[in-house]
């Protein structure tokens, strides 16, 4: 039942306006632009500097720095950085200090790009390797700058930080792959999410599915039923890039492919029907009473069931009681190194091989 609300009183509203107008910060900034070689050269002279009493705990490793360089040698824009004008004359980092000094690395040949996953071609690089006119335009990049002027407080600047640094949520990688890979395949996976019978056996809490857990769910299916006969050749564990892959590849497929969206389709229906049959109103879930779907769980019990299928299309339903609470199967589950590939093919076969075999 919604509560109600109740109506803010006169004194409550000048209460909280005199609060807002107390705490407002008077900050004057504009904007400038820097070229990298210059953001290179102003640091190795000690002319831009990181203030570490309060960004240290902020470091960047291979990944996030080859990710970023890799960003800019594709010309990407790049987020705003924040400095601050100090009563030394020198320039503080507010926010971009992982940045400034993966920019330094870089140009001083102390990175060598490695798990590129664009730029596959430039992994073992380092700046010295480039050809010129690539190393070139790379130091002439414009990176914005907000510039907050002399008179910033300290404690201004650590509010700042902190609140660009911590004030949102990453995006997980379903909502990333949701936005970054348009196509056919893709919004076949969206039908998907919408069908019934799915949304009956695969629950998901709100909090969840606003994050497009089903999404996440139903591209799991396909790319790990799809990649089980050649025993995931291409993944190595990393979950987010085996999967933005294959949706990927696939909306290239089904372009070219115009019965592929109708195969697919079959298959997802298929599996749902029969696990309809198997496993009632319970579902996917771990018990009839809750409110979400494990994702081994259900990666298990779907894609087993569906390579199930894949062997014999006339597999009539089985009594799966005696095994479905069972500890082996549980242990088939279980969170811990759920992404690790053997166990991601253990728990497939378990269910595969119990429904062929009639246990």
């Amino acid at each position: 039942m919604k509560r109600e609300r109740s109506i803010k009183t006169e004194k409550e509203i000048n209460g909280s306006s005199k609060q807002i107008s107390e705490k407002k910060q008077d900050i004057k900034y504009d904007t400038r632009d820097y070229v990298v070689d210059y953001f290179v050269s102003q640091y190795e002279k000690g002319e831009f500097y990181i203030p570490l009493d309060y960004q240290r705990n902020f470091i960047w490793g291979d990944n996030e720095r080859c990710y970023f360089i890799e960003s800019i040698l594709m010309g990407l824009p790049i987020p705003f950085m924040f400095f601050a004008d100090t009563k030394d004359g020198r320039i503080e980092i507010v926010d971009g200090a992982q940045r400034t000094q993966t920019l330094v690395q870089f140009a001083q040949n102390d990175l060598e790009l490695n798990g590129l996953q664009i730029l596959t071609e430039s992994n073992g690089f380092k700046f010295e390797d480039f050809d010129p006119a690539i190393q070139r335009r790379f130091l002439n990049t414009n990176i914005r700058v907000v510039f907050l002027e002399e008179g910033t407080t300290e404690k201004v600047r650590q509010e700042i930080f902190k609140r660009i640094n911590t004030g949102g949520q990453q995006a997980k990688p379903s909502e990333t792959r949701r936005g970054s890979f348009e196509g056919k395949f893709k919004d076949f996976l969206e039908e998907c999410v919408k069908n019934d019978t799915f949304n009956e056996l695969a629950p998901r809490t709100k909090l969840t599915e606003d994050r497009f857990e089903g999404f996440e769910l139903v591209s799991r299916f396909f790319a790990y039923t799809d990649n089980y006969s050649n025993d995931f050749a291409e993944y190595t564990g990393n979950v987010t890039v085996f999967i933005d892959r294959y949706v990927e590849s696939r909306n290239a497929q089904c372009e070219k492919d115009q019965d592929a969206i109708t195969q697919y389709r079959e298959k997802f229906l298929n599996m749902l029907n029969y696990a309809e049959k198997i496993l009632g109103t319970r579902g996917f879930r771990k018990t009839k009473a809750s409110k979400s779907t494990p994702r081994a769980r259900f990666e298990a019990l779907s894609i087993g069931i569906a390579l199930a299928l894949a062997e014999n299309p006339n597999l009539p339903p089985r009594d799966i009681s005696n095994w479905i609470d069972g500890e082996e199967f549980a242990k088939c589950t279980r969170s811990d190194a759920a992404n690790n590939k053997s166990k991601l093919k253990r728990r497939i076969e378990f269910v595969k091989n119990k429904l062929l075999s009639g246990e």
